[in-house]
């Protein structure tokens, strides 16, 4: 499972409350959450901090900690 998926569904976050907080488009967003598309590393530094967690956490999947 996508690490940011399953960082929003911990917290209660809908994808659409990211998009907004990120500045960008919900389909963006959603190509993320769904492996279609790889943010950047620069993005997803952003996205760990609006998240309020450590970026590491977007690169590792629980199974492999």
């Amino acid at each position: 499972m996508n690490r940011i998926k399953e960082v929003l569904e911990e917290k209660g976050i809908k994808q659409t409350w990211l998009a907004e907080k990120l500045g960008k488009s919900y389909p963006i967003i959603n190509g993320y959450v769904q492996n279609r598309k790889q943010p950047s590393l620069e993005v997803l530094y952003e996205i760990a901090r609006i998240l309020d967690i450590d970026p590491k956490e977007l690169l590792v999947t629980k199974s492999s900690k």
